[in-house]
C-alpha cells in the first residue's frame, strides 16, 4: 500500500509532469518556421485567427504535437513492460530490436503496396505489429534457457544482435526501392515524425486509448511480476500467461506508435527510469508518471530537432538517440 506521504509525492510529480507537458505543449505550438505570439495563438485557439494563423496550427502543428505526444506515451510504456517483465532495466523496444522488427515489415509493406494507399495508415500499423511480434517471440525463445527462464542479460545481447541482423537485412531491401519509396522509409528509419495531418492521429489514438487502460489495470499483477517467479505464483498469478499478454500488449504499442512517427528508440529506456527514481517502484504510481515524460522527451525532441535547422530540422529519434545512448551506456556500466 501507499502511505499518504508516498501519495502525497505521487500527485505532487504528476501534477508537475502535467504542467511541464502543457509548457511544452504550448512552446511546441508556438515555434517552427513560422512562429506564433502567445497572442496569435491565443486569438486563434479562440477561433478569431488569420486563414494562415488557423492551417500552421490546425493543418501542421496540432496533429503532428498530438501525434508525437502519443507516440511517447506508447513507447515509454512499452518499455516500462519491458523492463517489469524482464527484470532487466536495460529493456527497450528499440534496444531489444522490436523496432527493427516493425521496420523491417514496414519496408515490406512500402515494397508491395504505395506509401499513397487508401488504407495506407491504418494497415501499416497492423504490419508493423506483425513484425513486433514475431521478432519479440524469436528474441524470447532464443534468450530462454530450460530450469533458468530468461537471463537478462541474455535477452538484451540478443535483442542487440538480431536489431544489428534486422537493420542490415533493412539496409539491403531498401537499395531495392524507388526514390520516392526510399526517402520516405529513410525518414522514417531516422525517427522522423511523419505524420503531419489528423488522419496519422486517427490510426494511432484507438491502440493507446484500448491498450493504456488494460496496462494500469494490470499494475497489480505487474508488481507481482516484479517480484521473485515463486512469489507471484504465491501471490495467485498465472505467470507465463500474464507476461504473454503485457508482452503482446507492449509490442503492440511501440509497434503501432513507431509506424507513424519513426524508428525511435531510447524513450522507452529513459522514462521509466526517472519515474521510478521519482516515485519509486510501484506500477500504479509510475505508470502514469512514465508515459507522460515519454510525450516530454519526445515532443521536446521534436521541437529541438524543428528549431536548430529550420526548415528541414533534425528528426526526433537523432535527438533522442544523441541523449540516450550516453544514458544506456552509463546503465550498462552500472549494472
Amino acid at each position: 500500500m501507499i502511505n499518504a506521504d508516498q501519495l502525497k509525492k505521487v500527485r505532487l510529480t504528476m501534477i508537475s509532469a502535467l504542467v511541464l507537458l502543457l509548457a511544452m505543449f504550448v512552446i511546441s505550438v508556438a515555434t517552427g518556421y513560422v512562429s506564433l505570439s502567445p497572442a496569435q495563438l491565443g486569438r486563434t485557439i479562440l477561433g478569431q485567427g488569420t486563414g494562415k494563423e488557423n492551417l500552421i496550427l490546425y493543418g501542421f502543428r496540432l496533429p503532428r504535437i498530438i501525434i508525437t505526444i502519443l507516440a511517447g506515451m506508447g513507447l515509454a510504456v512499452s518499455g516500462s513492460i519491458l523492463q517489469s517483465i524482464t527484470k532487466n532495466p536495460l529493456s527497450d523496444p528499440g534496444v531489444l530490436g522490436i523496432n527493427a522488427g516493425a521496420g523491417l515489415m514496414v519496408v515490406f509493406y512500402v515494397m508491395l503496396f504505395t506509401a499513397e494507399s487508401t488504407n495506407f495508415l491504418y494497415v501499416l500499423p497492423l504490419f508493423a505489429l506483425m513484425g513486433g511480434i514475431l521478432t519479440a517471440a524469436f528474441i524470447y525463445i532464443m534468450a530462454y534457457k530450460k530450469g533458468e527462464g530468461v537471463d537478462p542479460t541474455r535477452l538484451v545481447l540478443i535483442g542487440v544482435g538480431i536489431a544489428a541482423a534486422m537493420n542490415g537485412a533493412i539496409l539491403t531491401l531498401t537499395s531495392r526501392l524507388e526514390r520516392e519509396e526510399y526517402d520516405f522509409f529513410a525518414n522514417w528509419m531516422a525517427g522522423r515524425i511523419w505524420g503531419n495531418d489528423w488522419t496519422f492521429v486517427l490510426a494511432l489514438l484507438p491502440w493507446i486509448l484500448l491498450l493504456l487502460p488494460i496496462v494500469l489495470a494490470k499494475s497489480n499483477v505487474l508488481n507481482a511480476l516484479n517480484l521473485h517467479e515463486n512469489v507471484s505464483v504465491g501471490l495467485g498469478v498465472h505467470v507465463e500467461r500474464e507476461r504473454r499478454i503485457l508482452i503482446f500488449i507492449a509490442v503492440a504499442l511501440s509497434s503501432a506508435s513507431v509506424s507513424v512517427s519513426g524508428g525511435i528508440a531510447f524513450v522507452g529506456l529513459m522514462a521509466p527510469h526517472i519515474a521510478r527514481a521519482l516515485v519509486g517502484p510501484r506500477h500504479q504510481a509510475f505508470l502514469p508518471i512514465a508515459a507522460m515524460l515519454g510525450a516530454i522527451l519526445l515532443l521536446a525532441a521534436d521541437t529541438i530537432g524543428r528549431v536548430i535547422l529550420d526548415p528541414s530540422g533534425i528528426p526526433a529519434g537523432i535527438v533522442v538517440t544523441i541523449i540516450g545512448a550516453p544514458y544506456f551506456l552509463y546503465l550498462m556500466a552500472k549494472k
